[in-house]
């Protein structure tokens, strides 16, 4: 899908889906102390960084680092926020990274700005020459259960196919994933372990 037309859909969405945002909000807000959007900087096109947004679903004083980084995860999570992550409506606010050009419908999901591996993989597949997506390839095959170098042959994998047919083919299942809620890992780390789902969770 093209630039152009991300945003003029993102657009329509975030019309349409206005009064839904409007509500969590208040939820939110109800529900915990904090800011309605939990911002973070992340790696963009080009390897540039820019301001990634989402529905806060964490309580203030989390430490701001990569899902695995963390001790405990239900001791951070907001009761609201349990929900909005088990649905991944807290990824709605990345329409507004769409209609700033920040990031596409499709594409590698933004590495977090510490991510130094993953963004050199990227970097050396050619990778980072992609807008990054609300979903991708890699979110169809696996989720949260890819470590770095899967999540780079997926959007390697993508970038080498990338046409409109595949991009439709992966919002379809990527709808379909989420509700079902698979490859979803909250609390269980997939080599064992504990493994805390911090703000930075993938779609």
């Amino acid at each position: 899908m093209s630039k152009f037309l991300s945003i003029i859909f993102s657009f329509v969405l975030l019309v349409i889906l206005s009064p839904l945002f409007l509500i969590i909000g208040v939820i939110i807000k109800l529900n915990s102390k904090g800011p309605v959007f939990f911002t973070q900087m992340r790696i963009g096109k080009n390897n540039e960084l820019f301001k990634f947004y989402k529905f806060r679903t964490m309580k203030i004083g989390t430490p701001n680092v990569a899902t695995d980084k963390l001790d405990s995860s239900k001791s951070y999570i907001t009761t609201t926020g349990k929900i909005l992550r088990k649905t991944s409506i807290d990824e709605l606010p990345q329409i507004i990274n769409i209609l700033k050009g920040d990031m596409t419908f499709v594409g590698p999901r933004p590495a977090l700005y510490n991510q130094y591996e993953l963004k050199e993989l990227r970097t050396k597949a050619g990778v980072h020459k992609l807008l990054p997506g609300v979903t991708g390839w890699a979110q169809i095959n696996g989720r949260d259960n890819n470590d770095d170098y899967e999540k780079t042959e997926h959007d390697r994998n993508y970038l080498d196919n990338k046409c409109l047919w595949l991009d439709i083919r992966i919002i379809f299942r990527t709808v379909f994933k989420v509700l079902r809620a698979e490859g979803i890992l909250e609390g269980v780390h997939p080599q064992g372990g504990t493994q805390l789902k911090s703000e930075s969770k993938d779609i």
